[in-house]
């Protein structure tokens, strides 16, 4: 038998083990975590440029991005030779692109912002390359997506002006059918003072948000608040 002085030696030692064990069948007995949710959905964004433009055409739209909570590593650029053919040579280049963007990311889809000729390139791509599976939102400023009669100035000596044309091989297949096939979520940004864009209603699309910016020049499109903030929120519908 335990002596007076054993009994109390061993009840703190006997009170922590039936303590620990309280807490544990307490811990045993509550439901399981739920797994922490992702921190973003969005996707990233390809921007596609212009004729006779570059990348750098895009500045104001990625700092408004980059203000609204996306990385530079979720924001590329496209960079082409806009002289090229859409359906030849353009489609294919951008849709290697997206690709490779995918691989970087780890994102199973992009989405892609593009200006005026850089519409038709990624539609292409779109409809007729595949893209569909891979773009999430499409979304077009002031693109010429029914052709645009101020292409003909070009269009003896370049064929992306060609293609630009109303009428043209790359316009008639574009708009032959479902103008916005797939579950890609299509919005256009057209402005009714475009300058480069005639006439101005060749920008909306059957099944696309199409939204009137008021009487912004061409390239205004690209730097303009309203405009950007209606892109950034169709980005994260």
């Amino acid at each position: 038998m335990l002596t007076a002085r054993q009994r109390l030696t061993a009840f703190p030692v006997l009170l922590t083990l039936l303590t620990l064990l309280t807490l544990l069948t307490l811990c045993l007995a509550l439901p399981a975590a739920a797994p922490a949710r992702a921190a973003s959905a969005r996707h990233p964004v390809v921007l596609v440029h212009g004729y006779n433009a570059d990348p750098g055409v895009w500045g104001a739209l990625r700092a408004d991005l980059r203000a609204a909570g996306y990385t530079d590593a979720e924001l590329f650029s496209f960079g082409y030779d806009t002289h090229r053919s859409v359906n030849e040579v353009l489609a294919g280049r951008l849709g290697a692109y997206v690709d490779q963007v995918r691989r970087e990311t780890g994102a199973a889809r992009v989405d892609v912002v593009a200006h005026s000729f850089g519409s038709l390139v990624s539609r292409w791509y779109v409809k007729f390359g595949g893209g569909a599976a891979a773009v999430d939102h499409w979304v077009s400023l002031a693109g010429p997506n029914r052709g645009t009669s101020t292409a003909w100035a070009c269009a003896l000596w370049d064929q992306a002006c060609r293609d630009m044309t109303p009428g043209s091989y790359v316009v008639r297949n574009l708009n032959s059918g479902d103008e916005t096939p797939g579950a890609v979520k299509y919005a256009t940004f057209w402005s009714n003072c475009d300058e480069t864009v005639n006439p101005d209603d060749s920008v909306p699309l059957a099944g696309a948000a199409n939204t009137p910016v008021g009487c912004l020049g061409h390239n205004d499109l690209l730097g303009d608040d309203a405009t950007s903030a209606g892109v950034r929120a169709f980005l994260s519908s």
